[in-house]
Order: structure tokens, then C-alpha cells, then sequence
């Protein structure tokens, strides 16, 4: 298949582009970015830096993608920007490389979509198949897990993490870091139980949703000791690796503390 390049849009010569990349009017790619087979550059978007996007991926106008982070101890040193394959960017998603005063890369998975107006700042590594929703904005070196959901206008701290399968309400700030099959809402930012919609929607059976739920009410009872409480539900599932899951992320817990339940 043929590169087809829109007549006002400017592409280096030394851009590397997949069979069948179509690159829409007025974007610019500079020299060191690597376009994937089937990417589609709407119109208008500006892709700058060792920046590599992966195959069928679809970006909308006004993107901006590879440019120098929003860190002030950045002094110039080599970082990139590395999207998988299949994601959708829409209007106005903005998103930047690593940091040398840092890790010099952000990643971002597989078949993710980010809607218009979404921000990840440096160093992020999020998972596959990630929705962030329009206006959310996620702060420098976060970690987002596969199958997250976050919401409109919400804000995530730098240094938070977000575990496999969460959901975040719309307009939260997310400043503790969110177990994975956790729901999160509000400001201040509570737990409010499990992702169960979501877990459902990604083929969890009936059995590993109700092992779920019950390890989920031991960790965050009212009762006891919470290190006690985690190692009793360590001990009890130790074979269950979607309840070990939120023990190991939760035992792993260093720049943010985890959200725990609370009232809205």
C-alpha cells in the first residue's frame, strides 16, 4: 500500500512511514518520528522527537505529540514517546516524551482511546486498552494499568498509580493510588468498592468477582489491624492471582498512599 501525504503537510525526509500511512493537510512530522502501518494523521497534527507510533492507529486535528516535557529539570537529553498500535487520539490530545532528569520514555499501550483534550505528561506508562475521557489530565511519571476507565475533567497526580481494571469517576482528583478493580470518585478522592460492571464486561466469571468482593471487604474492614487484615487475605488466596493482584499492589505502594473507603 501507498503513502499518501496530504500536498500542504510537511514530513521530513527522514520520517520513517509504514505502508498505507495516510497524512492528512497542514501536520508536520519531523525527522525522527516512525509512523506504523496504517496510521492516519487526520489533519493538523504535529508529531515532533523520537516518537513511534504503532500500527492503525487514528489521530484527529490538533494533537501534539513528542514535543519537549513539561519538567524543569529536563535539560535536553534523548527521551521518547512510544504508542502502540490501534490507539485513537482525538482533538487536541497532548502527550510528551521521558525525562533525562528521569525515565527518558513514556509508553502508552495498545488499542487505548483518548478523547479530545487529554494530557499525559512525562515519563507515563499506561497499559492497553485505556480510555481516558475528555479533559482528563495525568501528571508526570504516573502509571495506569490495562482496562482503565477514567472519567471526564478528572485530574491525576504525579506519581499515582492505577491498577488493572479501575474505574475513576468524572471530575475527580486522583491523588492516592487506586487498587486494581477498584472504583474512585470524588474530591476528596474515596474508594467506593469494585470495578463489578467492568470486571464483568471483561469475562471475569461469578466465582473470581465473589473471591474478589470478599477479599475486598476483609483488606478495607473497619475491624482490626489493615497489615494484619492484608496478610490474613494474603494467606487465605495466596493461589487467587486476581485478589494477589491488589495484595501486590497494594504492598508496593511507594510515592502516593492507597485510596482507601471513605465517606463522599
Amino acid at each position: 500500500m501507498s503513502v499518501n501525504i496530504h500536498p500542504t503537510a510537511h514530513v521530513d525526509s527522514k520520517a520513517q512511514l509504514g505502508a498505507g500511512v495516510e497524512v492528512g493537510p497542514l501536520c508536520v512530522v519531523g525527522s525522527d518520528v516512525k509512523l506504523g502501518d496504517g496510521v492516519k494523521l487526520v489533519s493538523q497534527v504535529n508529531i515532533a522527537g523520537d516518537t513511534t507510533i504503532g500500527a492503525d492507529c487514528q489521530i484527529y486535528p490538533f494533537v501534539a505529540l513528542g514535543h519537549p516535557p513539561q519538567d524543569i529539570k529536563h535539560k535536553g537529553g534523548p527521551v521518547s514517546l512510544t504508542i502502540g498500535a490501534r490507539t485513537v487520539l482525538r482533538e487536541s490530545v497532548n502527550i510528551h516524551p521521558g525525562s533525562d532528569a528521569g525515565r527518558p520514555e513514556t509508553i502508552i499501550g495498545d488499542d487505548c482511546y483518548f478523547m479530545y483534550g487529554t494530557h499525559v505528561a512525562h515519563e507515563g506508562l499506561v497499559g492497553n486498552n485505556v480510555i481516558l475521557s475528555n479533559g482528563t489530565q495525568v501528571g508526570g511519571c504516573v502509571t495506569i494499568g490495562d482496562n482503565v476507565i477514567i472519567g471526564g475533567l478528572c485530574a491525576v497526580h504525579q506519581f499515582t498509580r492505577i491498577g488493572n481494571n479501575a474505574f475513576i469517576g468524572g471530575m475527580t482528583t486522583v491523588v492516592k493510588d487506586v487498587i486494581p478493580f477498584g472504583i474512585s470518585v470524588g474530591n476528596k478522592q474515596v474508594l467506593n468498592g469494585l470495578n463489578v460492571v467492568g470486571l464483568k464486561r471483561s469475562g471475569f466469571s461469578n466465582a473470581e468477582i465473589h473471591d474478589l468482593r470478599t477479599a475486598y471487604q476483609m483488606i478495607f474492614s473497619a475491624e482490626g489491624n489493615f497489615q494484619d487484615r492484608l496478610s490474613e487475605v494474603e494467606a487465605q488466596y495466596g493461589n487467587h492471582d486476581q485478589v494477589m493482584k491488589i495484595v501486590a499492589f497494594i504492598k508496593s505502594a511507594d510515592k502516593r498512599p492507597v485510596c482507601h473507603p471513605g465517606k463522599l
